[in-house]
């Protein structure tokens, strides 16, 4: 196969100067502008250029305009390094979600953004996948790079490895779930009375065989909602089959199939309760398909849930609030407080929308 060649295309320096291609291709990445060059090309000092750059007096005006031009003309943009190592703080925090795809984590993730930059903070991101070892190595890599403050929601029950973080300084707040094996602030939403209050409902409405859908049993959201499940029925004197309740994986075909195996045999469940929006959605498809009604309550709202018929009758979290206090909390910690841990637990409600308020069909 015959090389082709190539020739570096020839463009004009920044200076309006020609370039000479081959020397300009090689220096053109990895090469940023420094305030050297600034001070080179405005024909000033150091000293006046770093005074323009972070915005400090004594540059008279037509100076700053030769400097700025220079600026622009050069793309420079600060590095903060040096700043970050004289205040020890580098303006900038972590937040460790379980799934960035998921739309619960929209609305918290936005309002955390919000709270960090109503305090001048940058805000880092990234998903563990559900994996401990994952949300592990993101937190400490965040670390690593100097964040001032995480807020976490954890995959993992042990979080001692964080210990070593804190103790250097890092604030740190865990949302939606609390931390495993060290003492942190926590901001919760009521997983448990929610629950309650989303499967009693179904229960004054005349239903007794009720299914439980939820999340997998380590997960401690799915075993608090199972919790306020069992204590509705418990409550309302009623024994619950086994059959009807099913943890594990949210992915559609094993929520399909523990909802068709609740909905067959000698008695079927007349209402389920799905312990999640992703349960919840595949739930309605199960349900759509069967010639009878099946009453359904789910635990946080989903997208268009008003629009379907019926409407889907859902127990809501306030995703952005629980995001909110928790920036809150995460920048109370790093202006200098020093309360104790705190566990913070927000209210649910419940949403009536068609599908909860059923009869049952037999």
């Amino acid at each position: 196969m015959a090389e082709t060649a190539r020739t570096p295309v020839s463009r004009p320096r920044a200076d309006g100067s020609p370039s000479d291609g081959a020397a300009d291709a090689k220096s053109r990445y990895g090469n940023r502008p420094t305030m050297k060059d600034v001070a080179a090309r405005a024909g000033v000092g150091l000293k006046t250029v770093s005074r323009v750059v972070n915005g400090e007096p004594g540059v008279t005006p037509d100076t700053e305009r030769r400097v700025q031009e220079a600026i622009d003309a050069l793309g420079f943009r600060r590095n903060d390094s040096a700043r970050v190592l004289r205040k020890g703080r580098t303006a900038s925090i972590g937040l460790v979600l379980e799934d960035l795809a998921d739309p619960f984590y929209g609305p918290l993730s936005r309002a955390v953004e919000e709270v960090a930059r109503a305090h001048g903070a940058l805000l880092i991101n990234g998903s563990s996948a559900e994996d401990p070892d994952r949300e592990q190595e993101l937190v400490l890599a965040l670390c690593a790079r100097r964040v001032d403050g995480l807020v976490v929601i954890p995959a993992g029950d042990d979080h001692r490895y964080l210990e070593p973080e804190i103790a250097a300084g890092v604030a740190t707040v865990f949302v939606d779930r609390p931390p495993g094996r060290i003492d942190a602030d926590v901001v919760l939403s009521d997983s448990f009375g929610g629950a309650r209050d989303g499967v009693a409902h179904l229960i004054a409405h005349g239903h007794r065989r009720i299914g439980f859908i939820g999340d997998q049993p380590r997960i401690h959201t799915a075993i608090e909602r199972l919790r306020g499940y069992r204590a509705a029925m418990a409550e309302a004197d009623i024994d619950v089959d086994e059959s009807w309740v099913s943890l594990g994986p949210t992915g559609p075909e094993r929520v399909r199939h523990a909802t068709e195996a609740m909905l067959t045999g000698p008695a079927p469940v007349t209402a389920v309760f799905a312990g999640n929006n992703r349960v919840t959605v595949t739930v309605v498809r199960v349900l759509a398909a069967l010639p009878r009604p099946v009453a359904l309550v789910g635990f946080d709202d989903i997208e268009l849930a008003d629009l379907l018929s019926p409407g889907v009758t859902v127990v809501a979290q306030d995703a952005a609030q629980l995001g909110r206090t928790a920036a809150e909390r995460l920048f109370r910690q790093l202006d200098g407080a020093s309360d104790a841990p705190e566990r913070i637990e927000l209210p649910t409600r419940l949403i009536t929308r068609g599908s909860g308020e059923l009869a049952p069909a037999d």
